[in-house]
């Protein structure tokens, strides 16, 4: 894998290619929040964790950083809002948002916002940039989701770090590493099309 940014102009996000219009953006918000409920559904239960390992993570991550900050949080929050609503597409076919692991789609609404920014950056462009931006947004994610975890089950903090955060930690490795080669190859071949 190549740590050379593509050569396009930076500000961009992957969004930004396609023709600029209102019904661009809709597709794209119902787009990512349904990408997102389809990762979902690949989910694996963790023995011991109330919060199983899914592609959800992953998809929320992708959508903020392929949309942008403000497309990526508006994808996630149509997302958490139709899941809340009884959408039974959260992680293994879950809705609503008296669960454990709810703590964790609202760490991605904010994710998805700072992995954007991070994109608009040229966060998403080399191997090494991608790393550093999914390694942030994942941090996120857990920044949010582990204390409510610990709140919602009455576990310590360290309890919950260690239902919550470590089982996952090898998971989230693989996560970046598909992104790291996904997003830079993407705008790679953006570059030889511009």
């Amino acid at each position: 894998m190549s740590t050379a940014a593509a050569p396009v102009r930076p500000g961009l996000v992957l969004a930004d290619l396609l023709p600029a219009s209102r019904v661009r953006d809709i597709a794209l918000v119902v787009g990512g929040a349904a990408l997102t409920g389809i990762a979902a559904q690949i989910a694996v239960p963790v023995p011991g964790s109330p919060v199983p390992v899914s592609g959800q993570t992953f998809a929320a991550l992708l959508v903020g950083t392929a949309l942008g900050a403000r497309l990526g949080l508006l994808s996630l929050a149509l997302y958490a809002v139709a899941g809340m609503a009884g959408m039974p597409w959260f992680a293994q076919g879950t809705s609503g948002y008296a669960m454990p692991s709810f703590g964790y789609i609202l760490g991605m609404l904010l994710a998805a916002a700072v992995v954007g920014h991070l994109a608009r950056r040229g966060g998403d462009r080399s191997v090494l940039r991608m790393a550093g931006t999914m390694a942030a947004g994942s941090a996120v994610v857990y920044a949010v989701g582990v204390p409510y975890l610990a709140l919602a089950t009455g576990m310590s903090l360290g309890e919950a770090v260690a239902a919550g955060l470590v089982p996952f930690l090898i998971g989230d490795a693989l996560k970046a590493a598909l992104a790291m080669g996904a997003l830079p190859t993407a705008w790679k071949l953006v570059g030889r099309w511009s």
